[in-house]
């Protein structure tokens, strides 16, 4: 039995593609069902849903074989117990530095302001700011990035970009790109001792479909 790690959203949505090359068909669709262990069209084949962060823990410890999880969980995580195999070059975004579109960021920088961040990504932040030399005060938030500068809880945000359409919405703009972003295939160590034999050809079909959508990118 493989076990599959997911999370719901853009990342399971731009996975299926993956999924269907290998011949995977899950029997629920978790967007709708309550379900967090889905079963698919494989017997020896079932899918967990949890969530985008908790992904890479779940396959460290083994309650997953292998999952798909963003650069930016990966990297918040720190990779401990995990092979990475591929880059699936999907969900793209980016991560980013945004404020308010009247707030002179590169200026109170040149100046050695000491700023207030709000973020979920600690760790990119703190590594982020340490190599730049910028003194930050890091703040904690799980969601609703773009109400801490609205609210006056912090000068800036540290978060993942994708349209820019929500930073747009609340009078925010980017002043820095951290990373540019995109979903990794993770596999667990252990699994990838025991269940070797029944891991490869899903890998290998999933690094095939890869290189078949860059192919296609380059001749389009």
């Amino acid at each position: 039995m493989i076990t599959l790690a997911l999370s719901k959203g853009r990342i399971y949505k731009e996975a299926m593609p993956f999924l269907q090359a290998a011949g995977i068909e899950p029997l629920e669709d978790p967007e709708e069902s309550r379900k967090l262990l889905i079963g698919t069209n494989n017997p020896e084949v079932r899918i967990v849903v949890v969530r985008a962060s908790d992904v890479p823990t779940y396959v460290q410890y083994g309650a997953a074989d292998m999952g798909i999880a963003g650069k930016d969980a990966l990297h918040e995580h720190g990779g401990t117990g995990l092979y990475i195999p591929l880059d699936l070059q999907i969900a793209k975004c980016r991560m980013c530095v945004a404020c308010p579109k009247d707030f002179d960021w590169h200026g109170k920088i040149r100046r050695g302001a000491r700023l207030r961040v709000a973020t979920k990504y600690m760790k990119y932040s703190r590594e982020y700011f340490a190599r730049k030399g910028v003194h930050v005060d890091l703040i904690k938030l799980y969601g609703s990035m773009e109400l801490a500068p609205v609210a006056g809880l912090a000068d800036a945000i540290v978060d993942l970009v994708s349209t820019g359409a929500t930073l747009k919405a609340n009078n925010l703009v980017e002043v820095e790109e951290i990373e540019k972003i995109s979903s990794r295939l993770i596999v667990g160590k252990t699994a990838a001792k025991l269940k070797r034999d029944e891991l490869l050809p899903v890998i290998d079909i999933f690094e095939k479909t890869v290189n078949y959508g860059n192919q296609t990118v380059k001749h389009s």
